[in-house]
């Protein structure tokens, strides 16, 4: 059922798409914009993880340039049944993480420097998982797929307000300057409440399969509380700059300093944590073993990263 709902949600995103091409275009921009939808879905499909890890710079480490990192993602994808993704990492200061990719098969985890810096091992672990469990959902398509058509809404809502400031558009749909304005300030918010509509239930989901995978919700549950605390006061320029790719990450990379954050896109996280706490009682986990690491069983440090990782360069803290 959810992916029946997942998929309404996106055919109302490509739907609005299409409308806006109407009101570009008339009769004949609406062709154009569905096929350009069809297009940006196909092509989101075979692409996905490239446009976003470029989007925000990732680069890719294995295990000689991010021994425990790699370790842990690694870890969890044994216990999750799921082949090896492709580890990143991007330089950022805000702790925060996503995961992309067309099938588990061809699927990619992102940290922020940031977060591999704030967190301790056992706190990452549950990150980790959490992005494991959007693999194993498929959740990371629909993610990027929503963000593709997201994006392109929002820029055909600019294309059209530049339109009626400058006088260069004719008014083939009929509707008039009023729907025009209407159009210009309705469609990017309504993608935006799909797309929330989209992240929020993923995001439940992925937080309590992440935890049975990492068998501790309270790893999970105490990186998030940490994530929050920071991710509102470090900007996230790339994000800002996109913010159709917000409902990516496993926290609201945004600021709200603009129009654009006015909704979050990510459930309340005090829920979120209140969720994981539950299930960990009902679980019996107060406290867990750790992970069986590169670094060694039992020696992990409880202090944040990078856990003993070669001193910090330009490019994190692993060269």
């Amino acid at each position: 059922m959810n992916y029946v709902k997942t998929a309404m949600l996106l055919a109302v995103l490509t739907a609005i798409f299409v409308a806006l091409g109407g009101l570009v275009g008339g009769q004949t921009g609406m062709v154009i914009a569905f096929f350009i939808a069809l297009a940006m879905n196909l092509f989101s499909l075979w692409n996905s993880d490239k446009m976003v890890l470029r989007m925000y710079g990732a680069h890719e480490v294995d295990a000689r340039a991010a021994p425990e990192y790699y370790a842990i993602v690694k870890e969890l994808s044994q216990r999750a049944g799921l082949p090896m993704p492709r580890v990143y990492v991007m330089d950022n200061p805000q702790p925060n993480a996503f995961a992309t990719g067309r099938s588990p098969s061809h699927a990619a985890v992102c940290a922020s420097t940031g977060l591999i810096q704030a967190l301790s091992r056992d706190e990452l672990a549950g990150v980790i998982a959490h992005e494991l469990a959007h693999i194993k959902n498929h959740d990371t398509l629909i993610m990027t797929v929503a963000a593709s058509i997201g994006g392109a809404i929002s820029m055909l809502a600019q294309y059209l307000q530049f339109g009626m400031l400058f006088g260069g558009r004719d008014d083939r749909s009929g509707v008039g300057v009023i729907g025009s304005i209407v159009a210009i300030i309705v469609a990017p918010l309504a993608a935006m409440l799909v797309q929330m509509a989209i992240s929020r239930s993923r995001e439940y989901a992925a937080d309590q399969q992440g935890a049975v995978i990492c068998a501790h919700p309270l790893w999970l549950a105490s990186a998030l509380n940490k994530i929050q605390a920071y991710a509102h006061r470090i900007p996230n320029e790339e994000a800002e700059a996109a913010p159709a790719t917000a409902h990516m990450f496993i926290i609201n990379p945004l600021s709200g300093r603009g129009f654009d954050n006015w909704f979050s896109t990510h459930p309340n996280t005090e829920n979120r944590i209140r969720a994981l706490q539950e299930l960990a009682s009902e679980m019996g986990r107060t406290d867990g073993p750790r992970l069986d690491t590169a670094s060694g069983p039992g020696d992990a440090p409880t202090t944040p990263g990078p856990w003993g990782s070669p001193p910090r360069s330009a490019r994190g803290p692993w060269g």
